[in-house]
């Protein structure tokens, strides 16, 4: 349409036409910008042997906007409920538990199809037998808690001996696996500083997520954090937590609460850091993977938060230096092996100066030193004897993002210079 050169265009309409071709470029944000809006009213006018048209645009009242709110509310997904599974669903989908297991754990798990999910199911032990409504309502709780580094718990099963946890299926593999794979020990996929930045900032940011920002009002535990709980993704090697839920859902964190209802005395049940005296033994059984213990857990087997901490901070030293939470070596000069832990070479290396040495050499010497001296020290400080002395995962979670930053800044400004050649050939 054109326009008299007599006639003046005033600058609001040309705004509104700009923003009306904007939109009918972009769909979507078309659609949400026209919610605040009523239909335009165009009325044409004669003037001058030309046709020009008028549009004018009125704000909406308050029942449209209202509307537009819950037309928004009603186009938002619903969040899928818990499921409780049957048993003998389980073991159609797993033909009866006898399907290939997954090799990446060392908890019973079997990968399958569950209501036309892909799914994995993992068999665990429960220490405290719950009924189905508490088991439901437990689930409920735990399935409004969503996060990109926790893998999406689906449902559960309780059979007669055992709690099934049903979990989304994603593709990876496990940080054990990435950091000591027998078949080819001299490779690894994180093979830069900054790809094991981000599986420490992801681990903590997803474990700051389950002890303080569930909205669930009450203070979570995981309980199963170990370098084999931990997934490798792709393409961008992310860290993912697997089991969440499985301490709760199994009955790990009231299974102590229920030994100690009625405290003998010289118990003292003042938190969940405090120290409290050993039970008897024919009670208080738990279990836990040897090397990411805690001393407390050890004595009194109850899952607390600074017991999270404590693991957190021993895969922490594993992603550093690759090294197993600890190991024996033969030594010939005793006639006795030695047990070498992961957190005794840590705190040698950081009070020696040999940092450099103990982190893991495939990263064939290219990280920043100061980073790697700041996050290990981060990490010893995890592993604490005191479970009062080891920080809060808000606050560790803090401190590895602002690490993690450093690193991106590192590595962007470190670039191995494009004029120079190597070559190993004789001159």
């Amino acid at each position: 349409m054109s326009v008299d050169a007599a006639q003046p265009v005033s600058t609001p309409r040309r705004t509104l036409r700009t923003r009306q071709s904007t939109q009918s470029t972009h769909p979507t944000s078309a659609a949400a910008s026209s919610s605040y809006f009523e239909q335009p009213s165009t009325s044409n006018t004669h003037s001058g042997g030309h046709n020009t048209s008028t549009t004018s645009y009125k704000l909406s009242s308050s029942t449209s906007s209202s509307t537009s709110f819950s037309n928004l509310k009603d186009s938002l997904p619903v969040p899928e409920n818990p499921i409780l599974y049957d048993f003998s669903e389980l073991c159609a989908a797993t033909n009866n538990f006898l399907s290939k297991r997954l090799t990446d754990t060392s908890t019973p798990s079997w990968r399958c199809k569950l209501r036309g999910k892909d799914a994995v199911v993992f068999q665990r032990k429960f220490r405290v037998k719950l009924s189905a409504a508490e088991l439901k309502n437990r689930l409920s709780t735990l399935c409004r808690s969503h996060h990109t580094s926790i893998i999406k718990l689906l449902g559960a099963c309780i059979s007669t001996d055992h709690t099934f946890l049903v979990y989304e299926f994603v593709h990876g593999a496990s940080l054990a696996a990435c950091l000591r794979n027998p078949n080819n020990p001299n490779f690894t996929v994180l093979s830069t500083w900054t790809s094991r930045m981000q599986i420490a900032t992801d681990l903590a940011q997803g474990l700051d997520y389950i002890h303080n920002n569930t909205g669930l009002n009450v203070n979570l535990v995981h309980n199963h954090i170990t370098s084999g709980s931990v997934l490798v993704t792709e393409p961008h090697y992310n860290g993912r937590i697997c089991h969440f839920g499985a301490a709760q859902l199994c009955g790990e964190t009231d299974s102590y609460t229920r030994q100690n209802s009625n405290p003998r005395p010289g118990d003292q049940i003042e938190g969940p850091t405090s120290r409290l005296s050993r039970s008897d033994s024919r009670k208080n059984q738990f279990e836990g993977v040897r090397g990411y213990m805690s001393p407390e857990f050890q004595t009194t087997g109850a899952a607390t938060q600074k017991s999270d901490v404590y693991a957190f901070g021993i895969v922490i030293l594993e992603l550093l230096s690759a090294q197993e939470p600890f190991k024996y070596k033969f030594d010939k000069t005793r006639g006795d092996f030695i047990r070498n832990s992961v957190v005794d070479s840590g705190q040698a290396a950081v009070l020696r100066g040999g940092l450099r040495t103990w982190v893991d050499n495939r990263l064939q010497d290219s990280f920043p030193v100061e980073v790697a001296e700041k996050l290990t020290r981060l990490a010893l400080e995890c592993v604490h004897v005191d479970p009062d002395q080891r920080p809060s995962m808000e606050r560790v979670s803090g401190k590895i993002s602002k690490l993690y930053l450093e690193s991106k800044f590192w590595s962007d400004n470190v670039r191995v210079p494009a004029g120079i050649s190597v070559s190993l050939a004789p001159r």
